[in-house]
């Protein structure tokens, strides 16, 4: 299980959505009670769906859950801003800065 983790990690927070939801598919129906909220979450936030999913249990998110959630957030928002400022020399505009 560890290296499949592994794996997944490599490959990318959409790869492991996809296996962790073929492997567990009442888990997701457990933390999200439609199809829309996981598939948005697959599009635009896959780390947050992925913590969502680790950490909602039964009680749903509570306490120290949260904080996971936002280190979750902040690497979604990390990786959309990392990828604007590694090409930012692509454009004609970015190199004058």
């Amino acid at each position: 299980m560890c290296c499949l983790f592994t794996t997944l990690l490599f490959l990318g927070p959409r790869a492991g959505i996809l296996v962790w939801w073929l492997i567990q598919p009442v888990r997701w129906q457990a933390a999200f009670e439609t199809f829309i909220w996981p598939f948005l979450g697959f599009l635009f936030l896959p780390w947050t769906t992925l913590m969502y999913v680790a950490v909602a249990g039964a009680n749903g998110v509570i306490g120290f859950d949260w904080v996971w959630l936002g280190l979750a957030v902040l690497m979604d928002v990390g990786m959309y801003l990392g990828g604007g400022y590694g090409n930012r020399n692509r454009l004609p505009y970015g190199s004058q800065a």
